[in-house]
């Protein structure tokens, strides 16, 4: 209400203002507007009782609009693409430098008496014991005198113990496989998430990975050597402990089976299951190696994935054969 008195007042006094001025520009009626609005702001601020002091405040007019450079509007879009690529650039940092996340498939516990697992591991277990018994016999006696042979005689075939070792081996490749994934689990548990990654990381899958960047051969072999060490550890480590386990079993059952259980020596007991344990350490350390390197080989020399398969098998197989060897000609040790 005070804005609109002053207005008023202006216009009493002044009566020719609108008439002899002309709003020749936007810009001054703007300012004009603008103006007479803080005037009266400031007026309607003001008590009444210190008008005395103060007076009616001056408004002064001004027909100057804002003058822009001619080349803001290239400037503000220039600045405006600047921006965009710098938040292109944050966000293309971002996907570059962020945490990896790191997936840990577990595998089910007792996946070792799944269908397909089992009737594989059954068919090698009899494969590897009832083969042998199908070569043919090849103690003939030969005789300078008589050449006429007589008709060799039938040898009796014991099946039951071929199927009794079946068993055990079927038993003990499942508790193998048992074991390994009790220590998946433990690893998950205990370790970081990272280490507990490389650890039950699918090698073959990996070595594909690897091989698809360009690497060179040395790296690329070091790098699958020591992925499949890695990935073989925990396999390994379980079938070190169930070996272990049945020669601490064999030992109690010789001790307490003995006939003259007080006359057996249990230094000499303690002695030769130190010896056993030490053995199947040094097995089970051959076979980690010898398969990491025969992985790394077959990578390298076949497709990735197939490649790597094989050299694993294929060392797993001969490491521990090569070791007993090697330890039995140079120091006669016979593991």
């Amino acid at each position: 209400m005070a804005g609109i008195a002053i207005l008023l007042d202006l216009y009493r006094k002044n009566p020719s203002f609108c008439s002899q001025q002309s709003f020749h520009s936007s810009g001054f009626f703007s300012a004009s507007a603008a103006a007479a609005s803080a005037a009266a702001t400031v007026v309607a601020g003001t008590p009444f009782a210190s008008r005395f002091l103060f007076g009616n405040p001056k408004v002064s007019h001004c027909d100057a609009a804002a003058a822009f450079p001619e080349d803001y509007i290239s400037n503000v879009q220039r600045l405006s693409e600047d921006i965009v690529k710098n938040v292109k650039n944050l966000k293309n940092d971002a996907l570059k430098y962020a945490v990896k996340e790191y997936k840990v498939e577990l595998k089910p516990l007792y996946s070792a008496f799944e269908l397909r697992p089992f009737a594989m591991t059954t068919l090698r277990s009899f494969l590897m014991f009832y083969l042998p018994l199908l070569e043919p016999a090849t103690n003939v006696e030969e005789d300078d005198e008589d050449f006429l042979q007589d008709t060799p005689k039938e040898q009796h075939v014991d099946l039951v113990v071929p199927f009794k070792k079946s068993v055990k081996q079927i038993i003990r490749e499942t508790t193998v496989v048992t074991t390994r994934r009790v220590l998946e689990r433990l690893a998950v548990i205990y370790v970081s998430q990272r280490m507990a990654w490389k650890l039950l990381k699918d090698v073959p899958k990996s070595a594909v990975r690897k091989s698809r960047r360009g690497l060179p051969t040395t790296v690329y072999f070091f790098r699958v050597s020591r992925t499949t060490f890695r990935g073989h550890l925990l396999g390994v480590m379980a079938a070190a402990l169930v070996q272990t386990g049945i020669e601490i079993y064999r030992c109690f059952c010789r001790k307490t089976n003995s006939e003259e259980s007080d006359e057996v020596n249990l230094t000499e007991q303690t002695k030769l299951l130190g010896k056993k344990i030490s053995g199947i350490t040094i097995r089970c350390g051959a076979s980690l190696m010898f398969a990491s390197i025969g992985a790394g080989i077959g990578a390298v020399l076949f497709r990735p994935s197939v490649g790597q398969w094989i050299g694993c098998a294929a060392g797993d197989l001969a490491g521990p054969i090569i070791v007993s060897v090697c330890l039995e000609k140079a120091f006669l040790v016979n593991l």
